[in-house]
């Protein structure tokens, strides 16, 4: 782990960069190697790869991002990218991968009520996406707008946002 976490420092190939990040996200899946991938910094360098100007970087960013959100240590790193996520979403191409995986951290970062408040000016973004969405596009922001429904504190927000 540590030397995929050097490698993706080193290198500017997109194609080494992308695959160092799917190994990444799949050792994300053991709750002990999310552990280890923190404490290497892993996390910090895996979101700097967001402002990567290569859509498919980002993809395998933010789905390495989103296995790693699995446990709170972890989401209290991450929170610092939820903007910039929202961002991605909202500017990458309808329906594309890189905005499913946006969608997809974005869902696990919003099952608490902790970081709603960074997904607010999102909001009209995510009902644009519910109204001309494909299904599974439509699927993904409906989990995101569900968890954001369960906190009162974001009811104003979700009724008064502008389509």
């Amino acid at each position: 782990l540590q030397k995929l976490i050097h490698l993706l420092q080193a290198t500017d190939d997109p194609l080494i960069q992308e695959q160092a990040l799917i190994t990444l996200s799949n050792s994300a899946a053991f709750s002990v190697n999310q552990d280890v991938i923190r404490n290497l910094d892993g996390l910090s360098i895996i979101g700097g790869m967001l402002s990567d100007c290569v859509p498919k970087v980002k993809e395998k960013a933010l789905n390495a991002l989103n296995n790693l959100s699995m446990n709170t240590k972890n989401q209290e790193e991450i929170q610092v990218y939820i903007m910039q996520v929202c961002r991605n979403v909202e500017s990458a191409p309808l329906n594309s991968d890189l905005q499913l995986a946006g969608l997809r951290l974005l869902t696990n970062m919003s099952v608490t009520g902790d970081y709603h408040h960074k997904m607010i000016n999102s909001i009209p973004c995510f009902l644009h996406l519910l109204s001309e969405g494909t299904e599974r596009t439509q699927i993904q922001v409906l989990k995101v707008l569900v968890n954001l429904s369960a906190n009162p504190a974001m009811t104003r927000h979700l009724l008064k946002a502008q389509v």
